[in-house]
């Protein structure tokens, strides 16, 4: 523990270091960084203090949320969230938690993000815990990262209990946020928070004069990769208030957005920029109750952004387009939107009111949709755009805490993932024949490397720059484009490179084809490598353009019919050779990405 001095001299360098990179960003030349209004902050804690005092945002609504399911939504402001924090981190340093690893997991909540502040800002380090783990994964990660108290929602409850129970691991405290009272030795989280309020009240400072180093380990993320052990991410303070600093630089957000948070909150993308950045802002949090409520939830909070992942935002347009079709309105919306089209090139947007029902799906006031986590088909971002909502996308990895580009709202390029942040940096290494490489991430977000693994890290990490394992390409405007995974590259017989995710992108503009993954097979002789895909139809599709009737094999030669098309335009080698048609679900990981490597997915169902 440092002195008060030495710990004063530490905190005014800190503070110099986030008034640099404010000045960088107000110097930045680049005429699409816009907004160059961002506030200097040391840390997470310092962050949420200024945004909670009088000076910001102290009355603001900081978060909407239910109580019970089916209710109401309360408003919470920042003030009354700050003192939650205060409260819950002084019960947890009084209990003995102080530098300990603390766990969080359960569905994303206002008392979520209270645990997971309470520990970043005072008391330990936070482990996000995935909570679509099943109890022996969540079992090993406990183990694995020595926590030794663990905050969770209710349904979690029986698990932790018997992993305390077995003795095999740190756990010392568990604590349920939606309990009451203390029960079987499990806390409260209410009466936990109370008793804080009683040791504030009585003048203990631990938690409100806690330490904040910026630069070591704050946070350690488990990543749910496709294969293979999870990594255990290590990021600081620092990783996170640069990202928070650098990437409303380019996407305006407002003190009077409400950000509708769906995707899993562990998840740094959804953790930094659905939960952090709209604290950092003075913006407001809603949390859906559940993917069966985003339309009604939409309707009672009508929220202005919302971030998304590709198949989220992809099913939601096909839905709307169903609808119309169900109507028999979709040739009178397409001349609609060819007319708005027009319009929109003289500054007249007529989406507002060509498109009110449309709009009315969203809660009638959604301003930006962002897409990020995987490639999004540009066709769904620009129909979005259509309806008078913008639609952009960005990219990132939890290595990057996880910011690496973004579209700027001014001048968006859809099939691109976006843009450098200011003080940030973006190179293509290892370039081939066709201008593809390997995209490289430098700025001060790039994590501190993987936990207890200094191999791993020392492969990723080289000369302060972040090899991230996607392949791409930077065009003459300085915009992103991935064309896919590193590892995922199929390398036929002769040396050819043929990447999976470009022919995916063209099989997801087949209107019934749901989900798709090409691989690379060898031939029965051994001498070629053959080019798969295994497709997931869209039943409701089907039936709509082919009827309840069609037989299998009639089906197989609709996708044959499609496929034929693609590779009517592709070099031989990248011809797809052979087609399975699904009938079950792809395995996926926890992220709901396709697992590429498992032979579930690459198999012809019997």
């Amino acid at each position: 523990m440092l002195s008060k001095e030495e710990y004063k001299a530490l905190k005014e360098k800190d503070m110099q270091r986030a008034v640099e990179i404010a000045e960088k960003i107000k110097a930045d030349p680049d005429p699409l960084v816009k907004y160059k209004d961002s506030r200097p902050i040391m840390d997470i804690k310092h962050m949420i203090e200024t945004s909670a005092s009088d000076e910001w945002y102290g009355d603001h609504v900081a978060f909407y949320q239910k109580e019970e399911k089916g209710g109401e939504y309360k408003k919470i402001t920042y003030k009354e969230t700050m003192a939650d924090i205060n409260a819950l981190g002084t019960s947890l340093i009084n209990e003995g938690f102080k530098d300990r690893r603390i766990a969080v997991i359960g569905e994303n909540c206002y008392w979520w993000a209270v645990s997971y502040l309470a520990v970043l800002c005072g008391t330990g380090i936070v482990v996000p815990l995935d909570k679509e783990l099943n109890a022996n994964e969540l079992e090993q990660l406990v183990k694995r990262s020595e926590v030794s108290c663990v905050f969770f929602t209710g349904k979690y409850k029986d698990i932790f209990i018997k992993i305390k129970e077995e003795g095999a691991s740190s756990l010392e405290m568990l604590v349920d946020m939606n309990a009451d009272e203390e029960k079987d030795g499990v806390r409260s989280w209410k009466c936990l928070v109370e008793k804080g309020r009683e040791l504030l009240k009585e003048g203990n400072r631990e938690f409100l004069d806690a330490e904040i180093i910026r630069d070591e380990m704050s946070v350690l993320l488990f990543t749910s990769g496709t294969t293979g052990l999870s990594k255990g991410v290590m990021l600081s303070h620092g990783n996170l208030v640069e990202d928070l600093m650098v990437s409303p630089t380019v996407l305006k957000v407002n003190d009077w957005d409400i950000f509708f948070s769906v995707l899993p909150i562990h998840h740094t993308y959804e953790c930094t920029c659905g939960f952090l950045m709209p604290l950092y802002k003075g913006a407001a949090i809603a949390y859906c109750e559940g993917l069966k409520q985003i339309v009604k939830n939409l309707s009672e909070v009508r929220p202005t952004m919302f971030l998304g992942v590709p198949i989220l935002f992809e099913n939601l347009y096909k839905k709307i387009w169903q609808n119309v079709r169900k109507k028999g309105k979709e040739k009178t919306l397409r001349k609609v939107i060819k007319i708005n089209r027009k319009t929109k090139k003289i500054g007249i947007d007529l989406g507002k009111i060509f498109f009110k029902d449309i709009l009315a799906v969203f809660g009638g006031r959604m301003r930006m949709m962002i897409v990020g986590g995987a490639a999004i088909n540009p066709e769904v971002l620009e129909g979005i755009q259509d309806f008078g909502i913008q639609a952009l996308q960005g990219y990132g990895l939890t290595e990057c805490a996880p910011m690496g580009a973004l579209n700027p709202d001014t001048a968006p390029k859809a099939a691109s993932v976006g843009r450098k942040f200011p003080t940030f940096g973006i190179k293509i290494e290892d370039i081939n024949e066709e201008g593809i490489g390997e995209i490289c991430l430098k700025g001060g977000n790039v994590m501190l490397g993987y936990y207890e693994m200094p191999e791993a890290t020392a492969e990723v990490i080289k000369d302060g720059w972040f090899y991230t394992g996607d392949l791409g390409y930077l065009d003459d405007e300085g915009y992103l484009y991935i064309t896919g995974r590193k590892k995922n590259v199929i390398i036929t017989k002769n040396g050819k490179n043929v990447y999976p995710e470009e022919l995916e992108y063209y099989l997801s503009n087949v209107p019934f084809i749901e989900e798709s993954m090409v691989f690379g097979e060898d031939t029965s002789d051994g001498r070629d490598t053959s080019i798969v895909a295994a497709v997931k139809l869209d039943e409701y599709e089907v039936e709509e353009l082919f009827g309840k009737d069609i037989t299998d094999k009639e089906l197989e030669d609709k996708v044959w019919e499609e496929v034929d098309k693609i590779n009517a335009d592709a070099p031989f080698f990248k011809k797809i050779k052979k087609v399975i048609i699904r009938k079950e679900e792809f395995e996926k990981n926890t992220s709901k990405k396709i697992k590429r490597f498992v032979e579930s997915n690459r198999k012809q169902e019997a």
